[in-house]
């Protein structure tokens, strides 16, 4: 586990995305509130964010909310970001994620060494547009690509763009992670070496540094820059 200040660093964040009266408990377990401005998830889910032994929920409105802890309260804390588990305790309509949360501090950080030329852009230009119209959407949503609003690091091959990163300024000081790579270029390492920059730029200026990640590709690039798993994220609309 990281050390203490950015666990609570992380969790800070998480408690003002939520824009309720919830916080983590201090000696692990869950918190749940209705918290309909709530940006754990979409509007009309509710949202679970672990982070270390605690984790917080919010719901839409204060029924949903009666529910959540009527079922969730003495539940195990894995419990609450597994789908499975999630779904034997609750009528789940809707699921979204999970996401494992990752965090490096400038001491673990790992930077990609020796590897292709990196070059900046600004957020928006051509040839990074070129890159997300050759994936599909989905890809490019998951990227988060096109809200990124630092400088965008890029490898180029001639005039094209075959990855990029950067970040897109979160609360609480903090630079969410977002990395794109061309479906025909993807096992090079480029997606680390974009990251890479990326990351040292955001540490530079003293920001909490978060790479949010489904894919198990995704999560061993991070791993591999010095990223730590501190939590999960899980979005549910639930039913009748």
């Amino acid at each position: 586990m990281a050390d203490d200040s950015l666990v609570a660093r992380v969790r800070g964040l998480w408690e003002q995305l939520a824009a309720g009266p919830v916080s983590f408990p201090a000696n692990g377990g869950v918190a749940i509130a209705a918290s309909p401005d709530s940006r754990l998830c979409p509007p009309s889910f509710a949202g679970v964010v672990r982070v270390g032994d605690a984790a917080i929920v919010t719901a839409p409105d204060d029924d949903q909310a009666d529910l959540l802890r009527e079922v969730l309260e003495h539940a195990r804390v894995d419990s609450l970001v597994c789908i499975s588990g999630l779904g034997a305790m609750l009528p789940v309509n809707e699921v979204l994620g999970p996401a494992a949360l990752g965090y490096v501090s400038r001491d673990e950080f790992r930077p990609a060494r020796n590897g292709a030329a990196i070059m900046c852009r600004a957020p928006g230009q051509g040839d990074v547009r070129v890159l997300v119209e050759s994936v599909g959407p989905d890809d490019a949503d998951e990227s988060g690509i096109e809200e990124i609003s630092s400088p965008v690091f890029v490898v180029c091959e001639g005039s094209e763009v075959l990855a990029a990163a950067g970040y897109h300024m979160w609360p609480a000081s903090t630079a969410h992670l977002c990395v794109l790579t061309a479906p025909q270029q993807r096992g090079r390492g480029l997606a680390r070496q974009v990251a890479s920059a990326a990351v040292s730029h955001a540490l530079d200026a003293d920001l909490l540094v978060q790479w949010r990640a489904r894919s198990a590709a995704s999560r061993r690039v991070a791993a591999a820059l010095g990223f730590r798993e501190l939590g999960d994220q899980l979005s549910v609309r639930l039913g009748e």
